[in-house]
């Protein structure tokens, strides 16, 4: 999953958050709030990264369901930053569709893997 597209483009937010944790922490002296949403920015590309290496299908699915919370936490966070006049706007915006562009990418390769999983795992049981 290295070059794959929820593989490149978590490891830009993951950037494109720790871009704007600088600017938080050294512009606007902000360190609380600045940090949840560090931690859950980058923690989605880690585990998106994690899930490229499950040891199964079922790992595989837990690391990226733990990736969308992370994605959902960080969209609270950024939203949180905007709402207390930390965060301009049109950065939250553009920010805040990256991470929901993320959930949905999420979501959608967790779907698919559940559907696989259980196409199988009844190909198995007919098998036997």
């Amino acid at each position: 999953m290295g070059n794959s597209i929820v593989g490149e483009k978590s490891y830009a937010f993951a950037v494109r958050i720790v871009r704007m944790y600088q600017h938080l922490s050294a512009e606007r002296r902000e360190f609380v709030l600045s940090k949840q949403v560090l931690r859950s920015g980058t923690s989605i590309g880690a585990n998106v990264q994690e899930a490229s290496g499950g040891e199964s299908t079922a790992d595989f699915i837990h690391k990226l369901s733990i990736a969308k919370k992370e994605a959902r936490g960080t969209a609270y966070w950024l939203r949180l930053l905007r709402d207390t006049g930390y965060l301009e706007e049109r950065v939250s915006e553009s920010m805040l569709v990256d991470c929901q562009e993320l959930i949905k990418i999420l979501i959608s390769i967790i779907l698919t893997s559940q559907a696989k999983s259980q196409h199988n795992s009844e190909l198995g049981t007919r098998n036997s």
